[in-house]
C-alpha cells in the first residue's frame, strides 16, 4: 500500500492512498458473503455462495462497491497510525479509481490538530484579588431568611418598606408578548433583590387595583438569555399589598434554622457566602490565565471542523438553556430577528476562542504528561453512577465511549488548570469548599 500526503490550508491534508488488488481482497471476500446473505443463489444457503459463484451473480463491480467503505476504513486509518497524524472528525473521501482487478485510488481530505507553540508561563501575569463578604450582602441573606418565616397581613394603601406585592404581569419586546412572560398573582417582595434589576422602583408605591406600564433593559449577561441586553417592556396591575412582619433575629429563629445561636447562624451563613466568593474569584483567575495564554501562544491555522465542533456545542448550550426557561429555539430566534445560520456566525469569535483554549489545555498536557489512568477514569464513573442511581438513560450513558472520553477530558483540563495555578500563581489552589445548609450543624 502506497500513499503521498499533500497539505492544504486550514491544518487540513490530502491524503492519496493506493491499494492493490491483493491488499484489498480479504475485504472483498468478506463483502461477496454480506452479499450472499441478501441475495437467493439456485443452489446454495443464505451466506455460504462461494466467492467466484458470487462474482457471477452479482458481478466483481458490485462485490467492490459494497467492499470499499471497510478498505477505505481500515488502509486510512492504518496510514494516520503509522504516520502518528493526529486527525479531527471524519475524513471526506473521493474515490479517484475504482475498477475490479485494478488498484483502487482514493484521497482523503482531512483536518489535523494545528501547531500550538505555549509561551513561557512566566510571561503569564494574573491577578489574584482576595475573597470577602460584604457585610451588606450578610445581612440581606438574613434578612431574606427571616422574610421566609415573615406574617403576611393585607392592607390598605401603598406597598413600601418590606411590604409584599401581589401582582399580575405581562412581558412584551416589540409589542410582542415575551414567551413565558405572563404571570398571574405574581409575588414582589419590595425589600428584596429582584432578578430584574430595578423592577422593585418601579412597582414601589403601586395600591391595590393600580396598574403601570414601564421599561426595563436587561443586562447583557442575564441568565435568561433570549432576555439577555433586551428592553423590555412591562404592564403590571396590583392585587393586593401585604404587611409583613419579620421575626426577631434571636436565639428562637436561630433554633427554627438548625442553630443553637445567631453568631452560629451567622457563621454558617458567612462561610458558605466566602465560599461562593472564593468560587467566583477561582473562575475569573482561571479565565484570566486561559486569556493570557490565548494572546501569547502561537497557534497554526485553525481547521474549519474545530471551529464548527465548538459552534455546535453552543448552539445546544443555549437551546438548553432556552428550554429551561420555556423557551424554544424557533422563538428565540424570531425573537432576535435572525435565521440560524446567522446565529452560527454570531458564534464564530467565542467558537475560536473556545476551540484555542481546548488547544491549548491538550498540549499543556501532552508536554507535561499529564493524563488519566483507566483507574482514575473508572472511579469517576462510578462516583457518576451512584449520584444518579435511578436514572437508567444517565446509567446507559456513561456506558458510552464518546461519553466516557470527554468525562476524561474533562478530568484532564482539570488537572492542567491546577497545574497553570501552580505555575503562574506561584502556589497550588485550595480545594472548593463543600457549602453548609443552616439546618446542617
Amino acid at each position: 500500500m502506497q500513499h503521498t500526503i499533500k497539505k492544504l490550508e486550514k491544518s487540513e491534508l490530502e491524503i492519496t492512498i493506493t491499494v492493490t488488488p491483493e491488499e484489498y481482497q480479504p475485504q472483498m471476500e468478506d463483502a461477496a458473503n454480506r452479499l450472499s446473505e441478501r441475495t437467493i443463489v439456485k443452489g446454495f444457503r443464505k451466506g455460504k455462495v462461494p466467492y467466484e459463484q458470487m462474482k457471477r451473480e452479482a458481478g466483481e463491480m458490485a462485490i467492490l462497491q459494497e467492499a470499499l467503505e471497510s478498505i477505505i476504513q481500515k488502509t486510512f486509518y492504518t496510514v494516520v497510525k503509522e504516520q502518528k497524524l493526529e486527525t479531527i472528525g471524519m475524513p471526506k473521501i473521493d474515490a479517484n479509481k475504482t475498477a475490479p482487478g485494478n488498484d483502487l485510488i482514493y484521497s482523503a481530505t482531512v483536518a489535523i490538530l494545528p501547531e500550538v507553540k505555549l509561551p513561557e508561563l512566566t510571561e503569564i501575569k494574573v491577578e489574584k484579588k482576595e475573597a470577602i463578604v460584604d457585610p451588606k450582602k450578610l445581612d440581606e441573606t438574613l434578612d431574606s431568611l427571616r422574610g421566609m418565616q415573615a406574617k403576611e397581613t393585607i392592607k390598605k394603601g401603598k406597598a413600601e418598606g418590606t411590604d409584599k406585592l401581589v401582582i399580575d404581569m405581562d412581558m412584551l419586546i416589540d409589542n410582542v408578548p415575551v414567551e413565558g412572560g405572563q404571570a398571574k398573582d405574581y409575588q414582589v417582595h419590595l425589600s428584596e433583590d429582584h432578578y430584574i434589576p430595578g423592577f422593585n422602583e418601579k412597582v414601589v408605591g403601586m395600591e391595590e387595583g393600580e396598574e403601570r406600564e414601564f421599561s426595563l433593559g436587561f443586562p447583557k449577561e442575564h441568565y435568561q438569555k433570549h432576555l439577555a441586553g433586551k428592553t423590555v417592556d412591562f404592564k403590571v396591575k396590583a392585587k393586593g399589598v401585604y404587611t409583613r412582619e419579620l421575626p426577631e433575629l434571636d436565639e428562637e429563629f436561630a433554633k427554627k434554622l438548625g442553630q443553637d445561636s445567631v453568631e452560629k447562624l451567622k457563621e454558617i451563613i458567612n462561610n458558605n457566602m466566602l465560599a461562593e466568593a472564593k468560587q467566583k474569584v477561582d473562575q475569573k483567575i482561571e479565565i484570566g490565565i486561559l486569556e493570557g495564554l490565548i494572546e501569547k501562544t502561537n497557534f497554526g491555522e485553525l481547521p474549519e471542523v474545530l471551529i464548527d465542533s465548538e459552534r455546535q456545542k453552543m448552539f445546544y448550550e443555549l437551546k438548553r438553556d432556552l428550554d429551561r426557561n420555556g423557551v424554544s429555539i424557533e422563538k428565540y430566534l424570531e425573537d432576535i430577528k435572525k435565521d440560524e445560520k446567522e446565529l452560527y456566525e454570531d458564534f464564530r469569535t467565542q467558537a475560536e476562542k473556545r476551540a484555542k483554549a481546548a488547544l491549548i489545555s491538550r498540549q499543556v498536557a501532552k508536554e507535561q504528561g499529564i493524563n488519566i489512568s483507566p483507574e482514575a477514569l473508572a472511579k469517576e464513573i462510578d462516583l457518576l453512577k451512584k449520584a444518579y442511581p435511578d436514572d437508567k438513560q444517565t446509567q446507559e450513558n456513561l456506558e458510552r465511549p464518546e461519553v466516557q472520553e470527554s468525562i476524561a477530558t474533562t478530568m484532564q483540563n482539570r488537572q492542567v488548570m491546577q497545574y497553570l495555578k501552580e505555575k503562574i500563581l506561584g502556589e497550588v489552589p485550595s480545594n472548593k469548599s463543600t457549602k453548609e445548609t443552616p439546618e446542617s450543624k
